[in-house]
């Protein structure tokens, strides 16, 4: 099941001595990111904590690249310059294309999935400065501002500016607190019933079951689904749905796919319905968001 966190921790700052930075060990052929997605001790011990309210790293993944279940100590604003990212936390799974950036508060454990090859950029936040964003993942949409903040001050970071760091931060975060949500979020269910729903929908987000057909595969009323899908995922079947394809779509464009294969895999029967659906949530269409357009 996608939403089905690896056992397997990074905790944050395990470093792996002597291997390479991914592992092709697994049978699926998943490659697994044995380095970690943390601030290296190196990192840490530059300066005082006091002159580092924000670090920073930058790192490279390949396509499939899987970072298993970890937390960090600070908050991490997580940010791919280019490709889209699969983040799964206990609330759900969130989907972090270029135009956005997923706030992960502290200690939240986490995954993170690699739709195809994803340049990361992250921000880790102290308690201070990360407060202001609350204690809960939000997407938030990255304007051309916030974009060139966030690839600066991971630059900075590198080149062990704590001032200029600590001159950009304020900027930052009055640009985060202004910044606008708009997530792709798959949230997650806990019946046992709407789980095998879920989990088929996910499976094949093409599939075009009603609810009625997905209630009598899993010995449940369709009402009952409609019910647990307002209680527990705050959203009804067709939203939830929604958000499943859109979230295939938004990886297929990324990778370069056509809009129309992109409409007929999303399970649209013309590329006028797609591109409508995708514009009304996204806020820029297929086209646009292919180029890399900013919404």
């Amino acid at each position: 099941m996608p939403w089905g966190v690896a056992d397997a921790t990074a905790e944050s700052g395990r470093r792996v001595a002597g291997k390479l930075p991914f592992a092709q060990n697994q049978p699926s052929g998943v490659c697994i990111s044995t380095g970690g997605h943390a601030v290296s001790h190196s990192r840490q011990r530059t300066g005082s904590a006091r002159a580092w309210p924000a670090t920073a790293l930058a790192k490279d993944y390949p396509k499939g690249c899987l970072i298993p279940r970890h937390r960090h100590q600070r908050g991490q604003l997580i940010y791919a310059a280019s490709g889209v990212m699969q983040v799964t936390t206990r609330e759900g799974i969130w989907i972090v294309p270029p135009q956005r950036s997923l706030w992960v508060p502290a200690a939240v454990p986490h995954e993170i999935r690699m739709e195809g090859r994803v340049a990361i950029r992250t921000l880790y936040l102290d308690g201070a400065a990360g407060a202001p964003l609350g204690d809960h993942c939000r997407i938030l949409v990255v304007t051309e501002l916030l974009r060139e903040l966030i690839l600066a001050m991971v630059a900075a970071h590198g080149a062990r500016d704590a001032q200029r760091m600590r001159m950009m931060l304020p900027l930052l975060l009055h640009e985060l607190r202004g910044a606008d949500e708009a997530a792709i979020h798959i949230p997650t269910p806990s019946d046992p019933r709407l789980r095998k729903v879920c989990g088929r929908l996910l499976a094949d987000p093409s599939r075009a079951d009603t609810l009625d057909q997905l209630a009598q595969q899993v010995g449940a009323s369709s009402r009952t689904l409609a019910r647990l899908f307002e209680s527990e995922l705050k959203m009804s079947f067709v939203r939830w749905r929604q958000h499943v394809r859109l979230a295939r779509a938004v990886g297929r464009l990324n990778a370069g796919a056509s809009i129309k294969s992109v409409a007929r895999d999303a399970g649209y029967a013309s590329c006028s319905a797609f591109c409508a659906m995708f514009h009304r949530v996204m806020g820029t269409t297929p086209t646009g968001y292919g180029r890399g357009t900013p919404a």
